[in-house]
């Protein structure tokens, strides 16, 4: 499987882990809690796989600057959580670099994603 998707689903991984973390209220919700931790044990087994294919550094600075992202989103709007102004001015400037080091990276033709390859 392509390197990049192992990437992106080992992110939404990591989003989803962490969401359910914070849902587990300190493991008070076990269920959420041990949904959390399945998320994360996956999320690391598809990150090690994209290793293979993507420059460690890159892989992993895209996979934890996504994850903030999308993290301080979910925070937002799922659990009511402030971001001010200047924090929020940060989180676009995370996604920023994470967006450049996507765009820089070089890799082969047949590890293209589909989205790039086209037009």
């Amino acid at each position: 499987m392509n390197a990049w998707v192992l990437l992106a689903l080992a992110i939404l991984c990591e989003i989803a882990g962490t969401s359910l973390l914070k849902a587990s209220q300190g493991f008070s919700k076990p269920l959420f809690g041990m949904a959390s931790m399945s998320c994360y044990g996956l999320c690391f087994w598809l990150l090690a796989f994209a290793f293979t294919r993507i420059p460690m550094g890159i892989a992993y600075a895209i996979w934890s600057g996504v994850g903030v992202v999308a993290v301080a989103v979910i925070g937002w709007l799922v659990f009511r959580q402030s971001i001010s102004l200047t924090q929020a001015g940060f989180i676009v400037l995370t996604l920023i670099g994470t967006t450049g080091l996507y765009l820089t990276t070089p890799y082969d033709e047949a590890e293209k994603p589909q989205a790039l390859t086209e037009g």
